[in-house]
């Protein structure tokens, strides 16, 4: 009996200590409702960041975090998404809610007195530039995601992208073998975008990353977006490195040219990843090119500019892969409603500019980004460039034909910089123009960086200029372009697995397609 009190007494201490101990963490708390403003006081949404009175990040379990499905030790892991006011649970004590607004704002900080059970922190944040009264629409085109729960994959969907600030998304298919058991994104179908578009305010849309690789990872003939898709394109990804089964008897070619009689766009991933980019630029067959969608393994030099330079007229496109790790999108110029198509036509036209943190303005005398300007003659044309961001960027670099000849440092204006050049260039033979900063530095850390630790990187599409009748073309790059094919022919004989001569011939048909073009224009 004596043991039986002794227990039940025990028990009785332990319930009360846990209580004791419940009441103590919840009285340790306070209550911190959360507000973003604008400039006209109107409630926007933000990207948030919570430090105590040591400086340290706190953690909040009410918002998403912006470093979902990334390394723990990442600076993106410190900030939060915040698409309309909320309430967080922080310890009590002094507090400093850090925020912006996409790539816009000025960063603002405020801090608070914490130490009640509740407080309140609204923030004001000052535009630094408009993309509205631009008419202009930013978009990612290149989104997987993988490893949550549907539950957790509709709110990250529905609240990172709209905290962002950005306008256009698209959620595309892919397939690996056994891996994609995991890929949470391909089990999202029309009516599922159509309702987080709803619900977000940012306009989802569709996609598949058609891909081939020789081996697990490594390279093969490269990996394209199909946006706007009416139905998948089989076999989604080609040959038995991806998938285990099949040959690589199927060139990228043939799904592109499906995807597009259906009235699809072609955006080519990952820059220089791939043997097949060159030969579906110089055939008319893709519309735009990522470029750091994924990483940042390659520069402009060595495909855009080569491209550019065989007369190809090639709009730049980005986007982030896997999960939003970045800012990366593009901007386009669009008037009236916000569409996929609509947004999908003037990025095809070449209207655009990518950045993860740099906002762009370019002109050739009149002309916008993607225009060709036509001189009669050999002459002057009046250049306009300014580049405005958050983050020191360093300079404004004008570029013509792939070489930078001029540039103009930032300056600071307010907590943000600016750099802006009016100048008359010299056109003595046709050429492209274009606005950039300097290129991230790929090997070291020179690069200033962006809130979420990423490398700023910028550039606009070019705007491409005639001289008597006559556009750009590089007879020396031609034949560089040339090789690279015949390199590629060789790769793809010494590598590829087929099940009969006609699956290599098919795809090595594609390459002797454009090489025969290229030559045609070398002999012009």
């Amino acid at each position: 009996m004596r043991s039986t009190l002794v227990s039940l007494l025990a028990v009785a201490i332990a319930v009360a200590a846990a209580v004791a101990n419940l009441q103590g963490d919840a009285g340790s708390k306070c209550q911190l409702e959360v507000r973003l403003l604008g400039e006209s006081g109107e409630l926007i949404p933000g990207v948030v960041r919570f430090q105590g009175a040591d400086g340290k990040t706190l953690k909040v379990a009410e918002l998403v975090s912006r470093g979902v499905g990334l390394g723990e030790e990442l600076p993106i892991q410190d900030w939060y998404a915040l698409p309309k006011p909320a309430t967080v649970t922080v310890p009590r004590g002094t507090i400093t809610v850090t925020a912006f607004s996409g790539l816009e704002t000025e960063l603002a900080s405020l801090t608070i007195d914490g130490t009640g059970k509740s407080a309140r922190a609204e923030i004001r944040l000052k535009t630094f530039w408009d993309r509205r009264k631009q008419r202009l629409v930013s978009g990612n085109t290149h989104l997987h995601v993988m490893k949550l729960s549907r539950e957790e994959c509709d709110r990250y969907l529905a609240d990172v992208p709209k905290a962002d600030d950005l306008d256009v998304l698209f959620l595309s298919y892919l397939e690996r073998a056994d891996a994609d058991q995991t890929y949470i994104s391909n089990r999202y179908n029309a009516g599922d975008l159509s309702a987080l578009s709803a619900t977000s305010g940012v306009v989802f849309g569709n996609g598949e990353e058609h891909r081939h690789n020789f081996g697990d990872f490594g390279d093969g003939y490269g990996h394209v977006m199909l946006l706007n898709i009416k139905e998948l394109v089989q076999p989604v990804s080609i040959g038995p490195g991806i998938m285990k089964t099949g040959s690589d008897g199927i060139p990228l070619s043939r799904g592109i040219q499906q995807a597009k009689r259906d009235g699809a766009t072609a955006i080519w991933c990952h820059n220089v990843f791939g043997i097949e980019s060159e030969a579906n630029w110089l055939l008319g067959r893709l519309d735009a090119m990522n470029i750091y969608d994924g990483g940042q393994r390659a520069g402009f030099d060595e495909r855009f500019y080569q491209l550019l330079n065989v007369g190809l007229k090639v709009p730049f496109s980005t986007g982030t892969d896997w999960f939003m790790y970045d800012f990366s999108r593009v901007y386009v110029p669009l008037d009236g409603k916000v569409t996929v198509d609509a947004w999908l036509k003037s990025l095809a036209a070449g209207r655009s500019f990518i950045t993860n943190g740099p906002l762009f303005e370019f002109r050739v005398d009149n002309s916008q980004i993607g225009d060709t300007v036509k001189l009669t003659k050999p002459g002057e044309v009046m250049i306009h460039g300014q580049i405005r961001g958050r983050t020191d960027f360093q300079q404004l670099e004008v570029v013509r034909n792939g070489e930078v000849i001029a540039t103009v440092p930032t300056r600071s204006d307010g907590a943000h910089f600016i750099a802006e050049l009016n100048k008359p260039i010299q056109m003595s033979s046709p050429g492209w123009l274009a606005i950039r900063i300097p290129p991230p530095d790929l090997k070291g850390d020179s690069t200033p960086k962006n809130e979420f630790g990423r490398k700023l990187y910028g550039h606009t599409s070019p705007i491409y200029v005639e001289v008597a009748g006559q556009s750009h073309f590089n007879p020396m790059v031609a034949r560089a372009l040339l090789e690279t094919m015949k390199a590629a022919q060789e790769t793809v004989r010494k590598h590829g697995r087929f099940d009969d001569d006609q699956g290599r011939s098919r795809v090595l048909d594609v390459y002797e397609d454009a090489t025969e073009t290229l030559k045609s224009r070398l002999e012009d």
